[in-house]
């Protein structure tokens, strides 16, 4: 009989932290510092707005640590829905992650990191699609082979992004002669109207991404005890970084020259503290710090494909769930996932798709935390290897937060949020059929 091929369970707690870290470090930190202080209108305000952001995240964290600790597979968030409220809800919530959630997060950093690099070289911008696809197709072909080489260059570049964010902690609280506290900008922020609500929402933005490592379930060693650990020390990691980089940044340039230089406020920082230099030093640091978060992605949205296709949820089951016997990696579903977002990459605004799923994505995070305490209530029996510290406030604070961005985003966006509903119901007649089409296979034989 032939042996069956099964996901190898080879990342530790290092390439799990990476893949936290990595994840969610992405360009956020470097860009949204003028924006938050916009919103918040003071540097006072901006630095508790993000601090603010990382513990409603963390509350996130801890609560997904509990559920994803008892069911710790491959498919995460897509999982967790199913064996909660049933079937339907689970892949909806993975229908709407892997055609476009995922594959427009993909191809958004895809071309971002494009539009650096052609910065970077000094390249004419017809470079930036062709460069966005060569990207993608070689993080693609990385995670092709063994999952151990996708860990690897995520611990990598995880290193590598924090070589800039600690040099400009460092410049920032040694060599800052502005008072980080209290600094409010004299000059109207006529581009920004905004307040400490929208200021949190703007760096909630930036801590998203977190949750993606649940999606490796089922190829973490010792995933009860693995998978909390490395999300919650990975969000405190994140949450002190972004606090510390933020007050770097305002300690050395003042609300006025923030507010002045916008997105380029990072830049202008580096090359106040290290030179032309420094900003070239900077943009390697920041190429690095979009590479890796593209890796995170690129290894993480194909397992819900994967897990999906596995339990027959799709079309074309069979092929996507297919596993290389070598490598141990799911070949035709990480192919598939980079061919959508090589064609939004070629054909829409990426980075406006990504803005369409932030309402449905959080739909679904609201969802798992309520699923919690449905848990507790009718299955109390199941093993809890990790409990919620603080329950039941932890989990509320998690709800309030994402209630919070649903909430935003209705005011903020309503048409996205009508798109991005529809694309989710989309999903529910190819449920149906695809389930009517394995019922009437289960009769015939």
């Amino acid at each position: 009989m032939k042996e069956q091929v099964k996901l190898k369970r080879t990342l530790g707690l290092w390439s799990s932290l990476a893949m936290v870290i990595g994840t969610v470090i992405g360009s956020g930190i470097f860009f949204k510092q003028a924006s938050v202080l916009d919103y918040s209108h003071s540097t006072t305000m901006a630095l508790l707005a993000w601090l603010f952001g990382g513990l409603l995240t963390l509350a996130s964290g801890l609560t997904i640590a509990e559920i994803g600790a008892q069911m710790p597979h491959t498919g995460g968030l897509y999982v967790y829905m199913e064996k909660i409220y049933g079937k339907l809800w689970g892949f909806l919530s993975g229908w709407m992650q892997i055609i476009i959630y995922g594959p427009a997060m993909i191809a958004a950093l895809g071309s971002y990191l494009a539009i650096l690099l052609v910065a970077f070289f000094g390249l004419s911008s017809s470079w930036q699609h062709p460069l966005a696809i060569l990207s993608v197709a070689l993080i693609t072909f990385f995670n092709l082979l063994s999952n151990r080489y996708g860990a690897a260059f995520q611990i990598l570049t995880t290193i590598g992004k924090f070589i800039p964010i600690i040099a400009i902690i460092i410049f920032g609280l040694f060599f800052g002669d502005h008072n980080a506290l209290g600094n409010v900008a004299t000059q109207a922020s006529t581009g920004a109207t905004g307040n400490f609500g929208v200021a949190i929402l703007a760096t909630l933005f930036a801590y998203d991404g977190w949750i993606l490592l649940a999606n490796m379930g089922g190829e973490i060693k010792n995933p009860q005890k693995l998978l909390p650990l490395a999300i919650i020390w990975g969000l405190v990691i994140v949450l002190l970084a972004y606090v510390l980089v933020t007050w770097g940044v305002f300690s050395v340039l003042s609300a006025d020259q923030i507010h002045q230089f916008g997105e380029n406020t990072t830049p202008h920082f580096a090359t106040i503290a290290f030179g032309s230099l420094g900003g070239k030093l900077l943009s390697i640091g920041i190429i690095i710090s979009i590479a890796g978060c593209l890796n995170g992605k690129v290894m993480s949205f194909p397992r819900i494909m994967y897990a999906m296709a596995k339990n027959n949820d799709l079309p074309f089951s069979k092929q996507l769930s297919y596993l290389n016997a070598k490598t141990r990696s799911p070949m035709v579903s990480t192919l598939t996932i980079f061919a959508i977002a090589v064609l939004m990459i070629l054909t829409v605004n990426a980075d406006r798709l990504t803005e369409l799923c932030i309402f449905t994505v959080y739909c679904f995070y609201v969802m798992a935390f309520f699923g919690l305490f449905k848990l507790r209530l009718i299955r109390p029996q199941l093993p809890r290897p990790f409990s919620v510290p603080l329950y039941p406030w932890i989990p509320i604070i998690a709800i309030g937060g994402a209630i919070f961005v649903l909430i935003s985003e209705i005011i903020s966006d309503t048409q996205g949020v009508f798109v991005s509903l529809i694309i989710v119901v989309v999903g529910i007649p190819i449920y149906f059929y695809k389930n009517k089409f394995r019922n009437d296979n289960h009769l015939q034989h």
